[in-house]
C-alpha cells in the first residue's frame, strides 16, 4: 500500500468521525487530500461514492430522531439545487473547482470561530433557500455541510434530530448528485477503485467509532479544532488550486 493510500485511510477515518458528531465532514476532509494527486473534479465526484456509505451508516443510527418536517421541504430544496450543481461541476475547470472549494471552508471555518454559526436565525423561506444553494454547493464542489448546517438553524430542532435530518438530507443529494457524476465520469472514477475501496472502508470504520467515542469531548472544544482545521484546508485548496494535478498516467498508478 502506497503512502498516498494510507493517507487516504486515515483521512476517510478521521473524516466520517467527524461527521458522526456534526453531520458533515467527509466531502470537507476527503476531497482536498484525494484532490492532490486527482484534481479537485474528479476528487468532488469520486468522494460522493465513500460519501453516501458513510451517509447511509450514519442516517441509519439516527434514522429515529429525524425531523420529517424539515426533510420533506429542506430536502426537497438541497436535492434540487444538488442536481443543478452535478450538472455544472461538469463544465467547471478543476482549478476553479479548487479555488470555489477552499473559499468555502474558510468561510465554514471563520464562521465558526466567529460564532457567526450559532447566532445566525433565518425565517423559513430563507432557510429553504440555503437548502437549494447547500444542495447546489454539495454537486459542484462536494461541501454543503456548512451552509446546509447554518440554514438548518432556522428550523428549532432538538440537537439529535438537528444532526439525524441534516444527514438524511445530506442522503437526498448525494442520491440525485452520484448518477450525474458516474454517468459523465464513469470511468475516470472506476480507475480510482483501490483508492476509493480504502475510502470506503475507512468511513465505515469512523463513523461506527465516532458515533460512539467523539460525543464525549465537549462540543466546544470539538468544533473550535475542526474549524482550524478546516482553515487550513480552505487556504491549502485555495493556494494550490485543488491540489496538484499530475498527468493522467501517474495519476492512476497512484492508486496502485
Amino acid at each position: 500500500m502506497t503512502p498516498f493510500a494510507l493517507a487516504i485511510g486515515a483521512a476517510s477515518v478521521a473524516a466520517s468521525m467527524i461527521a458522526a458528531v456534526t453531520g458533515f465532514g467527509i466531502g470537507s476532509l476527503l476531497t482536498p487530500v484525494l484532490a492532490i494527486q486527482v484534481g479537485t473534479r474528479l476528487a468532488v465526484a469520486s468522494v460522493a461514492i465513500p460519501h453516501v456509505v458513510g451517509t447511509i451508516e450514519r442516517f441509519w443510527l439516527l434514522r429515529r430522531h429525524v425531523e420529517r418536517r424539515v426533510l420533506v421541504g429542506f430536502g426537497i430544496a438541497s436535492a434540487v439545487g444538488g442536481l443543478a450543481g452535478a450538472l455544472l461541476q461538469t463544465q467547471a475547470s478543476s482549478r476553479i473547482l479548487g479555488v470555489v472549494f477552499g473559499a468555502l471552508l474558510v468561510l465554514a471555518g471563520i464562521s465558526e470561530i466567529t460564532g457567526w454559526v450559532t447566532r445566525v436565525r433565518w425565517n423559513r423561506g430563507t432557510a429553504r433557500a440555503a437548502g437549494v444553494l447547500s444542495g447546489l454547493l454539495g454537486g459542484l464542489v462536494g461541501n454543503q455541510g456548512g451552509i446546509r448546517s447554518a440554514a438548518m438553524l432556522g428550523f428549532d430542532v432538538p440537537k439529535e434530530s438537528f444532526v439525524a435530518t441534516a444527514t438524511a438530507i445530506a442522503l437526498v443529494v448525494d442520491g440525485v448528485r452520484l448518477p450525474v457524476y458516474l454517468a459523465t465520469q464513469g470511468r475516470e472514477i472506476a480507475s480510482l477503485a483501490p483508492l476509493l475501496g480504502i475510502a470506503i472502508l475507512g468511513v465505515t470504520i469512523g463513523t461506527f467509532l465516532g458515533a460512539r467515542l467523539l460525543t464525549r469531548i465537549p462540543p466546544r472544544v470539538f468544533r473550535r479544532v475542526v474549524a482550524i482545521l478546516l482553515l487550513f484546508l480552505g487556504t491549502y485548496m485555495i493556494v494550490t488550486g485543488g491540489g496538484i494535478r499530475r498527468p493522467e498516467k501517474e495519476a492512476r498508478s497512484a492508486c496502485a
